[in-house]
């Protein structure tokens, strides 16, 4: 592992960033793409009222056998066509999710979200850039590089037109620790489960980038993430 990187923006906490610019304490929010639900009990942990939504019915069933911190709910549903009725949240979360979603729906997800967040209310898009040590040692198994861009060219076109209006974006450095490579492995595959064919394939590769990009930290494997976040405010 190596022991140092380099420091290009500011090294932060995911869940530090998001306290800071979203209020949550007795918010109904809304996780798009939640995954095995990991932000959505960070959310209940801090005060809100979370719903989260997954396409995949093995991540939204992994996020209910989960023992519950509030009331937090999940379903079943992409992003493209939310089953909610209008004005149904205070805010809505893209964290790493946006850039998973299909290119042709990623702007239908971002007026979805609109839709379902009252008017003043928040939408918080967290995506990670396509550069840095995290990002390097996933490439073996897939480049994100276009899908990425393509998400942010998305959330460009949306910003500022009749739904959102932006109020800031911030770029970071989150740090992501695994106690292993299996850990690492779990957490891509979890990303998308088409990848764990390609995994197979080049597995003593990706086991060498992982190894190689990693510091050292505790006796773990820890990476560092550039992140954006773009804050929008529903009209």
């Amino acid at each position: 592992m190596t022991e140092q990187t380099s420091q290009i923006f500011p090294r932060r906490t995911n869940i530090d960033v998001l306290v800071e610019n979203l209020p949550l304490d007795g918010l109904k929010v809304l996780d798009i793409g939640c995954g095995n639900g990991a932000m959505v009990r960070a959310l209940a942990k801090r005060g809100a009222t979370p719903m989260g939504v997954d396409p995949s019915e093995v991540e939204i069933t992994a996020a209910r056998s989960e023992s519950p911190v509030a009331d937090e709910r999940y379903e079943v549903s992409g992003a493209e066509a939310l089953p909610f009725q209008d004005n149904s949240f205070d805010a809505a979360i893209f964290f790493n999710s946006l850039h998973h979603i299909p290119a042709e729906l990623m702007a239908d997800g971002l007026e979805e979200a609109a839709r379902v967040v009252k008017s003043q209310g928040l939408i918080y898009v967290a995506e990670p850039l396509a550069q840095g040590p995290h990002f390097q040692a996933m490439l073996p198994v897939e480049d994100e590089t276009v899908m990425r861009a393509q998400a942010y060219d998305a959330l460009r076109g949306f910003t500022g037109g009749k739904h959102c209006q932006e109020l800031r974006e911030i770029v970071y450095e989150a740090p992501i620790l695994y106690p292993d490579f299996q850990a690492f492995r779990d957490r891509i595959v979890a990303a998308d489960a088409q990848r764990a064919d390609r995994i197979a394939e080049v597995e003593p590769e990706l086991r060498a980038a992982f190894e190689g990009y990693a510091e050292s930290q505790d006796d773990k494997y820890l990476f560092a993430q550039p992140m954006r976040i773009n804050l929008l405010q529903v009209k």
